[in-house]
């Protein structure tokens, strides 16, 4: 299988570095927005096409599937343009940074047939699969989960410190992956609030926000979120259950007491991104709706939508 990679930056990165421990894949073709970074990042993986020029990529013939790392504000018409090209699509977290948009994603995909999956790598994660695993098998059940996501990006720079082309989003970007992954382990949610802290004089966004959920099961979630925290950076999540806790950080897992849980056996690697860029393979091969597929997430992004309204 041929695939193009759009976006050259830390999370481009990192779908490269997980494809290539995937069988009969050939990343065929780069798209960066400008290309002597792009080009460099092309020789360093071996990819034989780099280019600015996302409608050029869609025209070449070998090309079976896009996966897209590009800003927030490009994906929707991205994946669209995809679909249309007949071309298979990943489209890393947000899907959009609309309801609107979503919902034309999510139409696309049922006009086309194709595979188009978003990449809550949450789902694919080792430490939560194994919590999943639990839940499917009715050993355990969430009562709570807590979740901080916290960054220290007072500068609009991505995730190796350079800047970004494009503004990041507590509620639509970093609230999505929590969003997601409470109704994919506890239920679908009935009732969210959020409220947020002062908006940036030069960035334009809200810096704090705070989000309570509560699942159909009953399950609560309580999620901070922040970009002004001094200290270590990422996603943290702790569950409570009827007969444990737990605590994810990325790939990694221990109970409540900081005693480590062997997940090395949950899949066949443990990275969260190449599981994810795998199920997208394997979805495409086989000809089914994968995991993270558009419209399973379709609900986490209607939350987000109503959430915004809320605080205005």
């Amino acid at each position: 299988m041929k695939i193009a990679l759009a976006g050259g930056g830390a999370f481009g990165e990192k779908h490269l570095d997980g494809l290539k421990n995937i069988d009969g894949i050939e990343v065929t073709a780069l798209v960066g927005r400008t290309l002597e970074p792009t080009q460099a990042m092309a020789d360093k993986y071996g990819v034989g096409f780099a280019t600015t020029d996302y409608d050029t990529m869609l025209a070449r013939e070998d090309v079976d599937a896009v996966i897209l790392a590009t800003p927030t504000q490009m994906h929707a018409d991205q994946a669209m343009k995809a679909m249309d090209a007949g071309k298979h699509v990943e489209v890393e977290i947000p899907l959009a940074d609309s309801w609107a948009d979503c919902e034309a994603v999510m139409a696309k995909q049922k006009e086309t047939g194709l595979v188009c999956m978003v990449g809550h790598t949450r789902r694919f994660n080792p430490s939560h699969q194994y919590v999943h695993n639990r839940i499917k098998a009715g050993e355990y059940n969430i009562q709570q989960m807590d979740v901080q996501t916290y960054f220290f990006r007072r500068k609009n720079i991505n995730a190796k410190g350079q800047a970004r082309s494009w503004t990041d989003h507590l509620l639509w970007h970093h609230a999505a992956h929590t969003v997601d992954l409470f109704a994919y382990q506890a239920g679908p949610i009935i009732q969210a609030n959020a409220i947020q802290g002062p908006i940036h004089p030069e960035l334009g966004i809200a810096m704090d926000m705070s989000i309570q959920m509560k699942a159909e099961s009953g399950a609560i979630c309580t999620l901070s979120l922040s970009f002004n925290n001094d200290g270590p950076l990422g996603t943290f999540f702790r569950y409570i259950g009827d007969n444990a806790t737990y605590i994810a950080r990325y790939d990694d897992l221990v109970n409540g007491k900081e005693e480590v849980i062997d997940v090395s056996k949950v899949d066949v690697s443990m990275n969260g991104i190449e599981l994810q860029d795998r199920e997208f393979i394997a979805a495409i091969r086989e000809g089914r709706e994968p995991n993270s597929s558009v419209a399973q997430v379709l609900p986490c992004y209607k939350v987000l939508h109503d959430l915004e309204g809320q605080l205005g």
